[in-house]
Parts: C-alpha cells; structure tokens; sequence
C-alpha cells in the first residue's frame, strides 16, 4: 500500500507553545486526593462500557460519605428493578456484538418494565445515535436526565452528539440549561470544557476543566477534556503528559487515574499515530477496541494501518465490525472495499466502492480504487476483459478529473495506470483476433495488483478525521460515551 490510501498524517507539531507545565500539574494535583485507581461500582468498568448484571442500579448508601453530598445523592438514585435489569443486559449483550437492533428492543423493553431506569434510557439514546436518529437519541438522553437531573453519562453524551454534527451553539444551549439545574456539576463544567475548546477558547476550555475537578477530584472526562484541548492547539507534550496521569500515573504516590479509560487511549493512540511511532499507536487502538468494540475510529486507524502493512485479513472483520456500529460511514466502506480487492473478493469491493461514489461523488479515491479493482482482479463475473479495461479506463480518467495534478506536469501514478490498461486491452483484442480467445492474456497482477501501481488500499480515508491544524471532534479522541 502506498501514501495515496494511506491515512493523512497529523501536522507534527511538539513543544510546548508557551504554555506552562505547571498549570498542568495544577490541574492534576486537584484530583490527588483520593487518586486511587478503584472506581466506585457506578463507575467499576471501562470508560462508556456496560457493566454487568447487578452493577447498573443505584449503589448502596452503605460506606458513602455522609458529607459528600454528590455521593449520597448518586448513593441513592434509583435502582433497576429485576425484570428490567435483565432485558438492560440482554440490550448490552446485544450492542457489544453490534446488534443495534436487538439492543434497542431490549432497551425499550428495559424502560417499559421500569420506568425510573434512566441507565436504559442513556443506552437507547447511544444505539439510537448510532442508527442516526439524531432527534430520538436526544430525546432519551434528556429522558435519563428526567429521571435522575445532572446524570454524568447523558451530559456528556448529548454534548459530544451535538458537538460531532457542528451545532455548537446548540450544545451550549443544553448545558446551560443543565447548569440551572445543577448548578455544582463537574459533569456540565467538563463539557462546557470541550464546547469551548471546540470554540479555539483553550484558556477557557483548560479553566472549566479544571473547575469540574475542584468539584470532583476524581471526574474522569474533566482529565480527558484538559488533553484533547491541549491535542487541538498542537500542545502534545502537554497532552502526553496528562494522558500518562490518566493512564500510567507517575509513581506509587499518583498511580493511574483511569487505565481503562477508551477516550484516553484513542487520543494517545492518534498522538503516536502523528509521531510515527507506529507499533504504540497500534497498541493503543488495538486496546481502545478491546474496551470500546463501538469505537468507529479506533477501528478504521487500526484497520488503515493494518492494510498499509497488506494485511487486508485482518482489517476486513475490523471494518465490518464498524459497519455495525455506522453503517452508513463513507471512510468505513472506502477502506472495506479495498480490502475486499486485496483479498481477490472483486465482486464485494465493487459493492463496497460504488456505494462510496453514490453517497460521495467528489471522493476521487473511489475512483481510483474502482479502477484498481477492474484493471488487476484475475476476473470480474459477467465481464470480458476488454470490457474491465474500459471499466478501468473510465474510473481512472474520472480521478484525473476529481484530483487534478497539483502542479502542470506533476508525476501521477493514474496516468502510468490508464497506459497500461490500454495496452492490455489492445494486446487482449489483438491475440482474440487470433483466435486465442478472451483468456489468452494472463493478467499476472491478480487480486492484489502489483506492488507499485496497485498497491493502494483505504483511501485518504481514515485521515480525512485528522487532518492536520484542528481536527474534528468524531476523530480527536472524542469516542461516544456509552452507559453507566
């Protein structure tokens, strides 16, 4: 695979742009006190991931600190009963494996048996953004939020919708909203966090992060919220070093905050991703799935990389996997058809790559790998090879068209590729005219292609969510944040 499909890398960009260490180890000293890496049993499993049966209700008041009024009020909201419980875990099976539908039968058939389960309400309102009903996701995390008023996991999630589809002013309507009600939530501070370093105001998002953590030393996402501005404004010294607090800890007297924290690993995983240090980004996304099998994200990073390497095995079940969770992901299909050509499936990869170019006809990578796929699959059902050439032909002129040479005469690969498969057709028409037949000329690259023309796989694809200078939220460690 060359740098034409490979993901657009990070603008490198180290140093610490004037911005003093020390306002970090502020921030970081405010969660000292109590910084054990035990979560309490609301917060027992990796960060957005469902927790098994019994742990999704209330906690018990017993051993809670009668003058910490969060924990008490958290101690008591209120508990699932049986028969909701258990379709609540049938519904978390079911969206673990990628089945949204499933899920959200459970989900539903959680809220009918109970009515206060507002961590069922939370979980519908995830599938239900995953399916792309945007306005019903909403809705049942405002319906959580009913049940019990500044639920963390609902505050979060609705904003980091909002933020995702660029309706910022919106998102800051919600929470100020949710500020009214409780005034003293970290969970609304932390989230204005992001909303204004979404809005390039890094002094104000890095404050409101660390004002959540005066609130609650032990506030996970105010943590992340201090890395990810820092990784939007170029800062990543800064936020390696709050991401190994988070993840590592710096000794037995600050050990890790939250090792199994999902965000965490994706935004180190893209920091690696942009310093070159492949096999640590590897690492982290590989472990961001194993936590958050629903993160779109840290599969396509992970499966780009793995067909950079030509180990397209491995990264189809990856992709398809995703399509589970956004079936409708343009970047998913793109680098998924590709695979499907590297692996001698033509028939699969054009599927995939033809409903790229329906829903995006501007993506010339598209084009190029259709191209790909007719000039050098051994056979294309119901097809001559004079007429995959031309197929070839077309698809390749069509990239031209949609990606210009940057420069008047510029080297481009595509016009080699267009030579080559006019010869083909010529030296094919030729021997058929003597009689050999469509199948006297061996097409020698295969399934794969070869290894310079043809060796592309996954488009600009999975780069085109972290592009250099501010990434968009969906692809700057930004992953959805699932149940309680």
């Amino acid at each position: 695979m060359n740098s034409r499909t490979a993901m657009l890398a990070l603008n490198r960009c180290g140093g610490l742009r004037g911005v003093a260490l020390a306002s970090l180890v502020s921030a970081l000293a405010a969660c000292s006190s109590g910084g054990s890496d035990a979560k309490s049993a609301a917060d027992a499993k990796a960060d957005g991931a469902p927790q098994a049966a019994g742990e999704a209700g209330a906690e018990s008041a017993e051993g809670v600190d009668a003058s910490d009024p969060d924990a008490v009020a958290k101690a008591r909201r209120p508990k699932m009963n049986a028969v909701a419980q258990r379709a609540y875990e049938a519904g978390v099976t079911a969206f673990q494996n990628g089945d949204l539908a499933g899920a959200e039968q459970q989900f539903n058939a959680a809220i009918k048996a109970d009515g206060k389960a507002y961590q069922a309400q939370h979980a519908l309102g995830t599938v239900l953004e995953r399916k792309g009903q945007i306005d019903a996701a909403l809705s049942a995390y405002r319906a959580a939020l009913k049940i019990v008023a500044g639920y963390e996991r609902s505050i979060e999630s609705a904003t980091s919708l909002l933020l995702r589809r660029e309706k910022t002013e919106k998102a800051e309507q919600f929470l100020t909203e949710q500020r009214a009600l409780v005034p003293d939530s970290a969970a609304v501070l932390a989230a204005l966090a992001e909303v204004r370093s979404v809005q390039k105001d890094s002094a104000a998002a890095q404050l409101l992060a660390q004002k959540a953590l005066k609130k609650d030393p032990d506030y996970r996402p105010a943590m992340v919220a201090l890395a990810r501005d820092h990784y939007r404004n170029r800062r990543l010294d800064l936020a390696a070093y709050t991401l190994t607090a988070i993840l590592d800890g710096y000794g037995p007297d600050n050990p890790p905050r939250d090792k199994n924290n999902g965000e965490a690993r994706l935004l180190r995983a893209l920091i690696y991703k942009e310093q070159g240090q492949r096999r640590l980004a590897i690492d982290e996304l590989k472990r961001t799935v194993e936590l958050r099998p629903d993160s779109v994200e840290a599969r396509l990073n992970l499966a780009t990389f793995m067909l950079e390497a030509g180990n397209a095995t491995e990264a189809i079940p990856i992709l398809e996997g995703a399509l589970g969770y956004d079936k409708d992901n343009v970047l998913t299909h793109l680098n998924l058809g590709d695979a499907y050509r590297l692996k001698g499936r033509p028939t699969d990869a054009i599927k995939q790559l033809e409903w790229v170019a329906t829903q995006d006809p501007t993506l010339a990578q598209a084009q190029y790998n259709l191209g790909l796929v007719y000039m050098f699959s051994a056979e294309v059902p119901d097809m001559t090879s004079v007429q995959r050439m031309d197929k070839a032909i077309a698809h390749f002129e069509q990239y031209k068209k949609l990606q210009p040479r940057t420069r008047p005469g510029a080297g481009d690969d595509a016009d080699e590729l267009i030579k080559r498969a006019k010869n083909k057709k010529a030296i094919t028409e030729a021997m058929s005219d003597d009689g050999f037949g469509d199948d006297g000329f061996d097409e020698g690259a295969g399934a794969g292609g070869d290894a310079g023309a043809a060796g592309d796989a996954a488009g600009d694809a999975a780069g085109a969510g972290d592009a250099a200078g501010d990434p968009p939220p969906e692809d700057d460690g930004m992953v959805y944040d699932e149940f309680d």
